[in-house]
């Protein structure tokens, strides 16, 4: 499906200002330079790490706020390590002297450290966990009461399809990028009243990280400007929350986590051979939903077991 195009309003964010980490190439330098374009005032956050999180160099950070001043933005850059709490801090401190607020977080950080379970270390699964769950933690917990004092904030977590459907090799990215899915559900709930919406982007992209997945074909439709309009509809002031949209080469779609209807068995003896002998009508997803809370589960499994009785 094509969507014609049509008058629009566009999409602004002038006197706000947005932290975008690991912004020093890629989708993040993309998600920069676009936020900066339409009037924001940018931290561009970049540890200079190669793929797989080896080394460090502020040079990148600053090569985009570079050109985003060259064309007449405000940016400033930060080398902080989203690993390390002090300095996280120290970042948004430096963002709240320069310019007195912060509206916007992009949680973009992360690398690779892809092997078979089997062959990956424990070291390996950790530091992936680290930099994509912690690192967003870490990030998210220096912004949030200032988002909530000021009554707005938007908050991004970069998830993936590793996450929500899994990947070969990937069980240590798969994790902690489904564990940033759970990090947002809740986030979600609770900064509704403050008006602090948090959603999750699942891209794809020809990155530094895929460009030896994909075909040269295919690499060339998934650019890190086609994904960036799904992080501007998330961050905007008429953004949702509790979203995640996938976003590759320009398509856009919603990636729901559902409930089935399911089925009342009881607390038989034999429970457990009916479940397994009612496998396909367990699967049947035609009366699904999509929890407001994790409390609805609760809620549907005791009012079909009150159902039963009667």
């Amino acid at each position: 499906m094509t969507t014609p195009e049509t008058n629009l309003t566009p999409i602004r964010f002038d006197n706000q200002v947005a932290i975008v980490t690991g912004a020093g190439g890629g989708l993040g330098r993309s998600h920069a330079m676009q936020l900066a374009a339409r009037g924001a005032k940018v931290v561009v956050n970049d540890l200079g790490v190669s793929r797989d999180g080896a080394g460090s160099a502020v040079s990148a950070a600053q090569r985009v706020v570079d050109e985003i001043r060259a064309a007449g933005g405000e940016a400033i850059a930060s080398p902080a390590s989203v690993t390390d709490p002090d300095s996280v801090a120290q970042m948004v401190e430096a963002a709240i002297r320069q310019w007195g607020r912060i509206d916007i977080l992009v949680n973009n950080a992360g690398f690779l450290r892809d092997k078979s379970f089997s062959k990956m270390t424990l070291d390996d699964f950790r530091a992936i966990v680290d930099v994509h769950l912690m690192g967003a933690v870490y990030c998210t917990k220096a912004v949030w009461d200032i988002m909530k004092q000021q009554n707005y904030g938007r908050i991004v977590m970069t998830t993936s399809s590793s996450g929500l459907f899994g990947n070969f090799g990937q069980a240590n990215y798969g994790a902690a990028k489904m564990a940033l899915v759970g990090l947002m559900q809740t986030l979600a709930i609770e900064g509704e009243k403050y008006n602090v919406r948090v959603n999750c982007l699942a891209p794809t992209a020809a990155t530094r990280m895929t460009e030896e997945l994909m075909s040269a074909d295919d690499l060339a439709l998934l650019t890190p400007e086609s994904v960036t309009p799904g992080m501007l509809y998330l961050v905007s002031r008429d953004a949702p929350t509790k979203t995640v949209l996938c976003a590759g080469a320009g398509t856009f779609s919603r990636s729901n986590i559902t409930l089935t209807d399911g089925l009342h068995i009881g607390a038989r003896t034999d429970a457990a051979e009916l479940l397994a002998a009612s496998a396909g009508h367990l699967a049947e997803r035609s009366g699904e939903i999509v929890p407001a809370t994790g409390f609805q589960q609760s809620q549907m499994e005791v009012a079909k077991a009150r159902a039963a009785r009667s």
